[in-house]
């Protein structure tokens, strides 16, 4: 790959909820994203990385799951109804989280290696011609989610990945210069 072919590619990623909910993942597809983001930048090789493949009638299960967590927390009731079926929009759902680790410093990198992980799994959605979203966990549902993934109570979900093909293309958004200081 030249790196005008890389540079391509990660401008031509885009988040994208406009997926066909009938179209179909592979299992090798599937599992070039997950080592894809096995490939992530991992300080001490701490291996932090938890993946569940949702697929199917689990998507749902899996909504359902997040939304009575809501609904106990007291979310807007329009949430937690959206959330019961929101998961069944695209053919596969990752749910994808970070093991604990033995200090509050090692926790912390394991958090930004497995979401450095999630941007090469979405650079490997890309690759494939897949729309791709990552959608944050709703708020208070970790535990309902890591015991449907059956992930460590003390693992973290950071992210649920929707995939698939796309729907539609997802607009073009214009992103501003970054902030960038030099020092020479």
């Amino acid at each position: 790959m030249q790196p005008e072919e890389l540079a391509s590619l990660i401008a031509s990623r885009r988040s994208n909820i406009f997926i066909d909910a009938t179209s179909h993942v592979s299992d090798s597809q599937i599992n070039a994203l997950i080592t894809a983001a096995q490939f992530a930048p991992n300080h001490k090789h701490t291996w932090p990385l938890r993946v569940c493949v949702v697929r199917g009638e689990s998507r749902e299960q899996l909504g359902h799951k997040i939304a009575d967590s809501m609904e106990t927390r007291g979310d807007d009731p329009a949430k937690v109804t959206k959330t019961r079926t929101k998961y069944s929009r695209a053919p596969l759902v990752l749910v994808v989280a970070y093991a604990q680790g033995n200090s509050d410093s090692e926790t912390i990198e394991n958090s930004y290696a497995v979401a450095a992980g999630i941007q090469n799994l979405l650079l490997q959605a890309e690759s494939f011609g897949f729309a791709a979203l990552w959608s944050t966990p709703a708020k208070g549902a970790n535990d309902a989610i890591t015991g449907f993934c059956d992930f460590a109570p003390t693992d973290t979900v950071v992210g649920i990945v929707y995939v698939g093909s796309p729907a539609r293309p997802a607009p073009a958004v214009e992103r501003p210069h970054p902030t960038v200081t030099y020092r020479n």
